[in-house]
């Protein structure tokens, strides 16, 4: 079986997190658990029972590069993408890499912010997974769903697969995108469906094959950055290639036009996982110690050591740091990443 490589897409700003997650610091630098680690050491933790630490890659920019190093001192390949192009440049950039290094390993993206109660059933999948990826197609984790959901996109699995090593493996029918309630209520009564978390594993000469078929342009472009990335053209040939790269999602890039080839696997798994996409994912977690709560429930954080009493409002949400104060309810969570906009709005991006 060929080397796997472990690879984590740091970035986004966490704007549903808002005041905790700055684009300064955002969601995966804090340790949102209450754990003692941020979100990225718990994804480098758990992968380091899969690879060594020199087969971990992350891919973040200029602004997060220092403050990554800092967190993960045995870090020996951190890749500084000039600006953001969403995560199908990101995850190429790092298969391209290790494409040229070691052709036909197998690379796992695994995003940053996510969080896994069970690493044990985490791993078992993974491995399923790469063996499923050494047999020559792109294969994605699927989430055994928790229960209806519309805050995450589904996949549809299909018939069962004969690979060595993936007793799980199903074919994909299809992705679909985040769905309304009732449509989510049918998903999970099926038994057929499960959340898309966004891992995918895969040989990185079939990714880059695929690229090269689908998005040409794409391909061509990460090939040049990865063949120069060893050498002293590494800066030149990044500075002028990676501006011209499409902005474009690797779920909308690989993931769905090939499931409809028949292209793309799952293993399902049932490991715990988050996103914590909001404060809601949070609702579960200790408050604050001097919280104080009346007739009400909900979050309560105070960054900054500020007591929070909460009377009479139920399911609230009180978010307190040095410089602002969130106040909202448990309902209206996905509407955070609302407040820095507005703020950029105002031009106040001391906030933000």
């Amino acid at each position: 079986m060929a080397d796997f490589h472990a690879v984590i897409p740091a970035g986004g700003a966490g704007t549903r997190l808002w005041p905790l997650s700055r684009a300064s610091r955002p969601k995966f630098l804090l340790d949102l658990t209450g754990s003692g680690r941020s979100l990225l050491q718990q994804t480098w933790d758990r992968l380091s029972e899969l690879v060594p630490a020199d087969h971990v890659h992350v891919v973040t920019g200029p602004a997060h590069a220092p403050l990554i190093q800092d967190q993960l001192p045995d870090l020996s390949n951190l890749y500084i993408e000039p600006a953001p192009r969403d995560s199908m440049p990101a995850i190429g950039l790092a298969a391209a890499i290790i494409d040229h290094r070691e052709p036909g390993s197998i690379l796992g993206s695994f995003a940053a912010d996510q969080t896994i109660e069970d690493d044990a059933a985490f791993t078992a999948a993974v491995r399923e997974a790469v063996a499923v990826a050494d047999d020559g197609t792109i294969c994605t984790l699927g989430v055994t769903p928790r229960g209806p959901s519309t805050a995450f996109g589904y996949i549809e699995a299909g018939p069962q697969l004969e690979v060595s090593g993936a007793p799980t493996a199903r074919a994909v029918s299809r992705f679909v995108e985040k769905p309304d309630a009732a449509t989510a209520t049918d998903y999970v009564e099926r038994g057929s469906y499960f959340w898309n978390a966004g891992m995918f594993v895969t040989r990185t000469d079939i990714l880059m094959g695929h690229l090269r078929r689908l998005h040409p342009e794409l391909h061509d472009g990460l090939q040049r950055i990865g063949q120069s990335w060893d050498t002293e053209s590494r800066d030149a040939t990044l500075s002028t290639v990676w501006p011209e790269l499409a902005k474009i999602a690797i779920d909308h890039a690989i993931a769905e036009p090939v499931s409809l080839e028949g292209g793309i696997s799952v293993v399902p798994g049932d490991f715990g996982w988050d996103d914590i996409g909001d404060f809601a994912a949070l609702s579960h977690l200790p408050d604050s110690p001097d919280a104080v709560w009346i007739d009400s429930s909900g979050l309560a954080i105070a960054d900054d050591g500020t007591a929070i009493a909460v009377v009479g409002i139920p399911n609230a949400i009180v978010v307190r740091t040095a410089d602002a104060l969130l106040v909202t309810t448990l309902d209206n969570a996905q509407r955070v990443k609302e407040v820095p906009a507005e703020l950029r709005r105002r031009h106040r991006e001391d906030l933000v």
